[in-house]
């Protein structure tokens, strides 16, 4: 089995979320995140999810009810999660930066909202949760937001959060990097 990215957040993913957690799922995409946050919060969890194209919207809440799995699933902008739970409220918020597979290649992710939408999620994260990301960069959306979102990680304070990220030193080409985050607790 060769690992990529997604297979590292989800792994990541499956080995922190409880029953009962509350999750969001910040760029919905095509809804496989939700998904798996869903199964992994179960019905005593609430899972919730954003992305700004009605078309992952629809992805997203076809995927659910296909699988009978519950979310809120919300057409708005991953920069404003602060409006829809309080302060340390949230065990995990997972992102993919990026651009939506098979979606209009002109939308993708960019460095202002994303940054936003980190620190909306930093405030929303009770001490212990974690957050999870896939930051797909190259191509229309260049390096601007790979760069951005790495240095604003690089400069949290080290006694409230714990960053690590992962490179893949033998893959070719753009392979989108993994990041994990911890609230200190």
């Amino acid at each position: 089995m060769q690992l990529d990215t997604l297979g590292l957040v989800h792994e990541f993913l499956r080995r922190t979320v409880r029953p009962g957690a509350v999750c969001i799922d910040a760029t919905a995409g095509k809804g496989r995140d939700t998904a798996l946050l869903c199964r992994l919060a179960g019905p005593e969890g609430r899972v919730l999810a954003f992305d700004i194209q009605p078309q992952a919207v629809e992805q997203t809440r076809a995927l659910l009810e296909g699988e009978g799995l519950q979310a809120e699933v919300y057409l708005d902008s991953h920069a404003n999660l602060a409006r829809y739970a309080p302060p340390e409220s949230v065990d995990c918020v997972v992102f993919n930066f990026g651009r939506l597979p098979g979606g209009d290649p002109r939308i993708f992710t960019r460095a202002e909202s994303s940054l936003q939408a980190i620190d909306a999620g930093l405030a929303l994260l009770r001490p212990g949760g974690v957050m999870a990301m896939a930051l797909y960069y190259g191509g229309e959306n260049g390096d601007t937001e790979r760069d951005a979102v790495l240095a604003h990680l690089s400069k949290l304070d080290q006694r409230r959060f714990s960053v690590l990220v992962g490179s893949w030193t033998n893959r070719r080409g753009q392979p989108p990097i993994p990041v994990f985050l911890w609230k200190e607790g």
